[in-house]
């Protein structure tokens, strides 16, 4: 494997119409991988370190701002999603982290929640709950005033509900569920998130931009 073959490829790809985010990524694995068979003494060179991966262009931010904010949160005040979209908002914490949480990751007199895990869902549909992928994904979020009355106010509500529905409410349940006792999955909020901001006429938002809009704010 020569370099010339490993710049042709990435072209190949590039015309193939992959994006060069795409590309990128692909550059970087077969590094590791010839790297590591370096090391091994399969290969006497990486030929990938003499070639160059196409940069993808960085993309223009537009997260929503405090007044885009508002309108979402009142459309889906009546909804399953407010605590978690006022969360999101409010913490900048990734979706699947949020739908990790448990009520002992929550301190609400200390006012701070505690990243120690994250949502997966495997093949078959099954969910997975995994430490974050690296040491700087486990750490400690403050909670705003008013999210530490949000998530006081759900959990009371939890309580009453589970007394009417049969599920439990303690240290080890999920934060933030369905009203019925259900977890929340993934793909099902992505979709969710689409339609609430179709709802307050906003256009574009994908649910990673309340990240955004954390960082922002």
């Amino acid at each position: 494997l020569a370099p010339d073959h490993v710049s042709r490829a990435w072209d190949a790809m590039l015309r193939a119409g992959k994006s060069a985010s795409v590309v990128e990524h692909a550059h970087l694995r077969l590094s590791k991988a010839l790297n590591d068979a370096m090391k091994r003494q399969l290969i006497y060179r990486n030929p990938c370190q003499a070639v160059s991966a196409p940069r993808p262009e960085a993309k223009e931010l537009n997260p929503p701002d405090a007044q885009a904010i508002h309108r979402l949160l009142e459309t889906a005040r009546d909804t399953d999603y407010y605590e978690l979209l006022h969360t999101a908002f409010y913490t900048g914490l990734r979706r699947n982290e949020a739908l990790a949480l448990r009520w002992r990751d929550v301190d609400l007199d200390e006012g701070s929640i505690s990243v120690v895990r994250s949502l997966y869902r495997a093949k078959g549909g099954q969910s997975i709950y995994q430490a974050p992928k690296t040491a700087k994904g486990r750490r400690l979020v403050s909670l705003t005033p008013s999210s530490v009355l949000v998530l006081r106010a759900l959990r009371e509500r939890q309580q009453v509900d589970a007394l009417v529905l049969g599920y439990l409410v303690n240290d080890d349940s999920l934060v933030l569920r369905y009203r019925n006792g259900n977890p929340m999955l993934p793909r099902a909020v992505s979709g969710a998130f689409k339609k609430l901001v179709h709802r307050a006429v906003l256009e574009g938002y994908l649910f990673h931009d309340t990240r955004h809009s954390h960082a922002t704010l």
